[in-house]
């Protein structure tokens, strides 16, 4: 089937005169996370991960992916007609330089402008240098063979209750209109579905498991234009929105929006399609003044985040509770375990989850972002480690947590390995830094503990969550590689929500990942400057049969036993008189 879509697509670029076309993940928001409408990359090439780039010549199919997908996405091209380009692998070219060596003068690149940024766009063109290459940005040749494409559905939107969000839209938008004045623009373009929820209070279901609506906005001195499909917003919530100041106008009309002549207008690079971007004359470029704003939790939001967490680790205790005490778990699937913990969230309050669970036995762990299918999936057994990744979406917080579970005997190894991921994450979460420091430069201290091993994993140690919103959210996230964006080089603020995730992974063997989220707190100041810290904002137990003692230092046994006994005190409440004594019994001091 993908072979006959690659001759049907290679078709289309010979009618169209296209030398080169590239499909990137994404949609009209440059998102990360796409309805089905937008999984061309999937359709294309069978690969079902999250982030993908193809790129299709006469001769060639290939697809980038980073290390978090390296082992799923070999799996799912296999005998495809795609090679495999792992992203950030010596030897291996970035797709800007693939195009740069591939393309000669006069050929044309082709690729729908609408889905691909102007940041991603400018960083093609530079490594084309002084070739004269032609883009082509106005066909989707995807969507001109995908013949039974699913529809862009549109879902109804309402809104955030102030009393979780702690600032009304109009104050909101009075902030990015100061932001706009010191960036000396006279209006704002913003088509991040995430920030357009958070500037408006408003949430939706129109992306799976991202409580996003597909719109657009257009902001500027006296006027603030939200470009939605108007029978998802309801006449209660149009008078609402109305009300602090935003008019509502179909969402295909803001492709025909033409901006004032004479007025700088700001615009995200990262965030606004090429297509978008083209028709701005005179742009100022700078990164969303909302998603640094949002990105720092304001006291009301950060109340409600300890709420949401309370709730989600009575689930997951009651959960992990099930599990232990199941009469025959080795008659359980992943997917037996991931819809029970589904259960248990949606009886605590979630209204969805955060993500697809991650349920993963033995071997399967070892692909971090590995999906149970009910046609491939496998059984718990009583032996190794069970990994689960996952999350909820409550009205008052977004949660995301993993947990790696020993089922029964484990090997040196296996310890050996758990122990330095706990290590790892507990360094992290203890850390206390000056004002100024960037999650770039905390990375390490994650890392240690497994670097000390001549380990590594293929990913970022953490990323910023939303709040009621995307489980991934930037600016914030720990990583050591000097990122190509700001992401991982911005400064870490109080209220800003970051995970803490290392792990171990050893290819079809098994996988390890232990993650908390972390608030970004105030710690005290001295002659040296103002410290922060990091509180934890996840509740729920760690496992502690895999764990070496003797490894752990004197300062990480007691950040984890005083974290123990804080999930025991905030959680024994929520559980009836056995889960509250499983709990008491698995949080005991080590």
């Amino acid at each position: 089937m993908i072979k006959e879509r690659l001759a049907a697509l290679r078709a289309k670029m010979q009618e169209a005169g296209i030398d080169v076309y590239v499909v990137p993940s994404g949609d009209f928001h440059c998102s990360e996370y796409v309805s089905a409408y937008f999984r061309a990359v999937c359709f294309i090439s069978g690969f079902t991960g999250s982030a993908g780039t193809v790129v299709v010549t006469q001769d060639e199919a290939l697809l980038w992916t980073d290390g978090r997908y390296f082992l799923q996405a070999e799996h799912q091209i296999e005998g495809t007609g795609f090679t495999l380009m792992r992203m950030a692998v010596a030897g291996v070219p970035t797709v800007a330089e693939y195009l740069a060596q591939t393309l000669a003068d006069g050929q044309v690149l082709g690729f729908d402008g609408r889905i691909v940024s102007l940041k991603l766009a400018e960083e093609w063109r530079g490594k084309l240098g002084e070739k004269q290459v032609r883009f082509e940005a106005g066909r989707d040749l995807i969507g001109e063979i995908w013949t039974d494409r699913p529809a862009q559905e549109f879902h109804g939107a309402w809104l955030l209750d102030e009393k979780y969000t702690g600032e009304s839209a109009a104050a909101k938008l009075a902030r990015v209109r100061e932001a706009m004045q010191e960036k000396n623009a006279g209006a704002f373009i913003l088509s991040a579905m995430d920030d357009i929820a958070w500037l408006l209070n408003l949430r939706g279901a129109d992306v799976p498991n991202n409580p996003v609506v597909f719109a657009f906005a257009y902001v500027d001195k006296v006027q603030a234009l939200l470009f939605v499909k108007e029978e998802a917003i309801s006449a209660e919530v149009k008078a609402a929105l109305a009300a602090q100041g935003v008019e509502i106008r179909p969402y295909e009309a803001f492709w025909g929006l033409e901006t004032p002549e004479g007025t700088p207008v700001l615009l995200d690079k990262a965030k606004t399609a090429y297509t978008v971007a083209a028709r701005v004359r005179d742009a100022v470029a700078a990164v969303n003044p909302t998603t640094l704003m949002k990105c720092v939790k304001n006291p009301t939001e950060q109340e409600a985040l300890r709420e949401s967490h309370r709730k989600d680790g009575v689930a997951m205790v009651k959960w992990l509770y099930w599990l232990e005490h199941h009469p025959d778990r080795e008659a359980l699937s992943e997917i037996d375990v991931s819809d029970y913990l589904e259960t248990c969230r949606r009886e605590a309050g979630a209204f969805d989850l955060s993500f697809n669970t991650i349920a993963a036995m033995g071997p399967n762990a070892a692909m971090m972002h590995y999906s149970a299918t009910p046609e491939a999936f496998a059984m718990l057994e009583n032996k190794g480690m069970l990994l689960v990744d996952s999350g909820g979406q409550y009205p008052d917080g977004t949660t995301d947590i993993t947990r790696t579970i020993a089922m029964g005997p484990l090997t040196e190894e296996e310890r050996l390995h758990y122990t330095a991921t706990l290590r790892s994450m507990l360094r992290l979460s203890s850390a206390k830094f000056l004002e100024g420091t960037t999650c770039y430069f905390l990375d390490i201290l994650a890392r240690g503990p497994i670097w000390d091993m001549g380990l590594d994993y293929r990913c970022g140690t953490g990323h910023g969550v939303g709040f009621c919103l995307n489980v991934h959210e930037g600016p914030n996230g720990f990583r050591w590689t000097k990122p190509a964006d700001m992401d991982g080089l911005v400064t870490l603020k109080p209220g800003m929500v970051t995970t803490d995730e290392p792990g171990v992974y050893m290819d079809g063997r098994y996988g390890i990942r232990i993650e908390n989220e972390l608030l970004c707190v105030d710690a005290e100041t001295t002659e040296y400057g103002h410290y922060l810290r990091f509180e934890t904002l996840t509740l729920c137990p760690i496992d502690l049969r895999p764990v070496i003692p003797e490894l752990l230092t004197v300062y990480e046994k007691i950040a984890l036993n005083e974290y123990h006994a804080m999930v025991y005190e905030r959680l024994r409440d929520g559980l009836t008189a056995e889960e509250a004594a499983w709990l008491r019994e698995v949080t005991q001091a080590i």
